[in-house]
């Protein structure tokens, strides 16, 4: 059903038969395509021809016929005083290795590696498929790698662990055979023959170089390992420290086997006193003004060392009284020798029988590591936090920054740590590489890229301008299709939550500048100071008495506004500013907080406002004269898809965001929808969504309807799908749950064919560095790689559109896993490569393309409303039915609906 003017309404749109309201899917089943990632069909060739070295490390194996055979085991405590079944995992390796050193003739001497939880793996086959062992361990190493620090009361507690202290434990030890991994199955990968025991087979590999650093002493995350040295840690503020540890993996590639070595950095709680931890954490000048409900959450299962015992416990909770006044029951012995129970102080047991007397901590609460019937008291003056342990909170603007500036190294530098901690570690000698018949290579791999031509752009007086290193920048220049702002009726003003701006010179020079650039911008209507009295207020407030004194000084609601933020990005404000605008009023809003103002910074502003208002900084040349190859021959839709999570122990729900692409043959303009799913789900599961009245509800069919009218009544014929996040072991999950929604989607329309699809995944979250072979500097802006260090039968490349200026560029690695469109290669990687330009918000190439970057700040921008509405909410204990349901993202005003409010 179409409306005047071409416009469409409601499902009609894609079929000249209407479909009923109540219409479901027309067949009960979908007829989707279920497929796994495509091969590769040739090799890219167009570009500048460089040698390049990767951080992958060459690996021959001469066993082939090697066999891997996998053991499950089973470590049960026979202590009393061990009340839990749980084996930690240093606990588990020094069982393992205190096993291997008295039963190693029953294994005939051969060696294992142990994974620290519940298999073990061999090469070749021990003696016999099913061994049970006693495992004898003195009680130091079991207590240092994690065992129970002690019940009840300080008394108690020192009282048992001084009797236990010279006593042995003992461990039963089950070792049953599973299964048998043959390392051929690698062999077969190489030569692009799927295997369900490849991964098995790397993993196993893996796992024997993590031994090693296990039995070193460091801690050991995923595929990092990091060591408590202070010279790889870097302060990041609150608490937080940075710490440079190494990643390892082996990888299947098309120059064959080869090890992947980086660097990489992990989060760590600052180790110390629990006192300096605290005071930097909550950012506070002395112990008189620390939150002990905040100390409460933050402490929480983190371990502490006494300085007067040395002894290890982890942490349960708080006390609700201090030290001089928390009581708790000691047993004594009266003159009689007979045991009774006296209560006494925490303060009083530490000074009468340690011989402390406890200073500031006397009035503070003190630090629980007991149990909830019996709790164990320690003054926090006493306790240190233990190092490496992980900090799973989520960092604040200034530490993420701060991570982001210490963890940076320059190529060479990057190079150096690599190739200097192989060499270290002599893993040739390792004797289960060995048996294997695996040789590492000691050079960086080389290899050849391709440098791509920077596309030209299209910009204002139909100028054309070619872009230098990634960049280019708008000096003198205007605008491609600059907008109007406070033309004829309409009104923009200026709010300012900041008392450091001065607004006048700011008003003055923004205008100077839009219109160097083309943009007719009048004065402010209206400037609108906010009133001190309610600095104090909550951040929804403040914004709502702003708009309480704004709206009487402007005639209706004004087209645009500029919000002077008192903080710059981790302020407050933020996000119940853009909620009210976006949603509740419907005005386009853009947020600043200028530490120095000039043309760069003010240039950059306008940029934002003028995509948010319609404009268009700057096209494609090819995409200005319609030639982008294949996009242009057809009908084509270009979808970014993105899913953002909370923290990693946050409950709150994921956000989904879909850009789609409008206005064909443009392929710089884009729609967002976005909604929310179920916390840490990663495969958006409402792109096709059907409502109880039958109606489709889902993200696309919202974007398709608007590319209908927006490129005058024409439907996609192809549509290219980007998508952002997911890893190898997703790539079919993003072709059998993604693809076949957006197949269903068409079905529901009453498609009769649906498009053709690309589906092409990037990821940016690898380890794969590129560097030059003769050179310091970073890869150049354009650099491609679709040779050596690629998947041996994968469609993949590696590309690096951005200038590096600072630290070591990282390369994004897009895997293309349908292309029904079917791109050549070269055509394939310039299309890429272009949609690095079209980014609106700057004047430089982003490092991913634009539909990716728009869904990721959609996403993001979206998130501080779920934040929001969580922070408003009574803070209770949700059941289990409860965690399963989540708060619905509320709808943007139509006014700003089809805008890039993301930008």
């Amino acid at each position: 059903m179409t409306s005047q003017g071409g416009k469409v309404e409601g499902d009609g749109m894609f079929s000249s038969q209407k479909i009923a309201d109540s219409a479901c899917c027309t067949k009960s089943e979908t007829n989707v395509r279920i497929s796994s990632p495509m091969s590769r069909p040739a090799y890219g060739t167009d570009g500048r021809v460089i040698q390049l070295l990767a951080n992958h490390f060459n690996v021959k194996f001469t066993q082939h016929d090697a066999v891997f055979y996998n053991y499950s085991i089973t470590i049960k405590s026979n202590n009393k005083i061990d009340d839990t079944t749980a084996i930690s995992k240093g606990l588990g390796r020094k069982v393992l290795d205190k096993l291997y050193q008295t039963y190693s003739s029953e294994l005939n001497g051969k060696e294992f590696a142990y994974d620290g939880a519940k298999s073990l793996f061999t090469v070749g086959p021990l003696p016999q498929n099913n061994f049970e062992f006693t495992v004898v361990l003195d009680d130091s190493s079991s207590r240092s790698a994690g065992g129970n620090p002690g019940k009840g009361s300080p008394t108690e507690g020192d009282q048992k662990r001084l009797k236990h202290s010279y006593l042995t434990r003992t461990y039963n030890v089950e070792i049953r055979f599973a299964t048998m991994i043959p390392l051929e199955t690698i062999a077969h990968a190489l030569k692009g023959i799927d295997s369900e025991h490849t991964n098995d087979a790397l993993r196993v590999l893996d796992i024997i170089l993590r031994q090693q650093h296990a039995k070193s002493g460091c801690v050991l995350i995923k595929q990092s390992f990091f060591y408590g040295n202070q010279a790889n840690f870097v302060d990041l503020g609150g608490g937080v420290t940075g710490c440079r540890g190494i990643h390892t993996s082996f990888r299947t590639t098309g120059a064959g086997l080869s090890l992947n070595i980086d660097v990489s950095t992990t989060l760590i709680m600052s180790p110390g006193p629990v006192l300096n931890f605290l005071l930097a954490n909550q950012n506070v000048q002395n112990h008189l003004q620390i939150d002990w409900v905040k100390a409460k959450r933050m402490l929480k299962n983190i371990r502490i060392k006494t300085e007067y015992n040395k002894k290890e416990f982890k942490i349960t909770g708080i006390s609700e009284l201090p030290c001089n006044q928390q009581l708790f029951n000691m047993k004594v012995r009266n003159s009689d020798g007979e045991s009774q129970m006296v209560e006494i102080t925490v303060y009083d047991y530490f000074r009468e029988n340690h011989g402390i007397d406890l200073k500031w901590s006397a009035y503070a609460p003190c630090l629980d590591v007991g149990k909830p019937t019996r709790p164990n008291y320690l003054p926090v003056e006493l306790c240190d936090i233990i190092p490496l342990q992980c900090y799973t909170k989520a960092l604040s603007s200034q530490q993420r920054a701060s991570l982001v500036e210490k963890s940076r190294q320059k190529p060479q530098e990057r190079i150096s740590v690599v190739t200097n901690f192989l060499k270290k570690n002599q893993y040739d000698e390792d004797p289960i590489l060995s048996a294997c018949g695996l040789y590492i290579d000691k050079q960086l791999m080389k290899l050849d890229g391709r440098v791509l031509h920077a596309p030209m752009l299209k910009i204002g007086n139909e100028e054309d301008l070619v872009p230098q290193n990634g960049r280019w920048n708008f000096n003198q220049k205007r605008l491609l299709s600059p907008v109007k702002i406070g033309q004829k009726d309409q009104y923009w003003a200026i709010v300012n939550f900041s008392a450091r701006c001065d607004l006048s010179y700011l008003s003055r020079e923004l205008l100077n500048c839009a219109r160097n650039k083309g943009i007719q911008m009048e004065r402010p209507y209206t400037i609108i100071e906010e009133d001190r009295q309610w600095l104090k207020s909550s951040p929804v407030v403040r914004v709502e008495r702003m708009f309480e004194k704004m709206m009487p000084h402007i005639p209706e609601k004004p087209q645009f506004l500029l919000c002077v933020l008192p903080e710059k990005k981790n302020s407050e404000i933020y996000g119940p500013w853009k909620k009210k605008n976006l949603v509740e009023m419907g005005i386009v809003t853009q947020c600043i907080s200028p530490n120095k103002i000039n043309d760069q910074y003010l240039t950059n502003v306008l940029l934002k406002i003028n995509a948010k208002l319609g404009g268009i900084n700057s096209l494609l040349a090819i995409e200005h004269t319609r030639s982008i190859p294949l996009i242009n021959d057809f009908v084509t839709m270009i979808f970014g898809m993105d899913v953002s999570h909370g923290s990693r122990h946050s409950d709150l729900p994921s956000v989904a965001a879909v850009v789609g692409s409008r206005q064909w043959p443009l392929v710089s303009r884009y729609r967002a929808s976005v909604t929310t799913q179920s916390s840490k789900l990663e495969m958006i599961d409402s792109l096709f969504k059907l409502g109880a009245d039958g109606k489709d509800e889902g993200m696309i069919r919202e974007l398709l309807i608007d590319f209908y009218n927006s490129t005058n009544g024409k439907k996609p014929t192809q549509i290219v799908i980007f998508r952002d996040g997911v890893g190898e072991s997703q790539f079919n999950q993003v072709l059998n749950v993604e693809l076949t929604q957006f197949l269903k989607v068409f079905e529901h329309l009453g498609e009769p064919t649906p498009p053709k699809f690309t589906v092409i995944v990037a990821q940016k979250n690898h380890h794969t560095k590129l560097f030059l072979a003769d050179g310091s500097a970073n890869v150049p802006p354009g650099t491609v790689v679709d040779t050596k260090v690629v998947h041996p039968r994968n469609y993949d490349f590696y590309m690096c559109p951005q200038a590096g200026m600072i630290g070591t560029s990282r390369p994004v690695h897009y895997n293309v896993l349908l292309d029904e469109i079917g791109f050549s290669p070269d055509d394939l990687q310039k299309f890429v490569h272009s949609l690095s330009y079209v980014y609106q918000r700057s004047a430089s190439a982003v490092s991913m393309v634009a539909p990716i970057c728009y869904a990721h700040l959609a996403a993001s921008q979206m998130s501080q409303f779920v934040k929001l509405d969580a922070a408003e909410e009574p803070s209770s204990e949700a059941s289990s039915e409860e965690r399963t349901t989540f708060p619905q993202l509320p709808k943007l005003h139509e006014k700003v609906r089809h805008t890039m409010f993301f930008c």
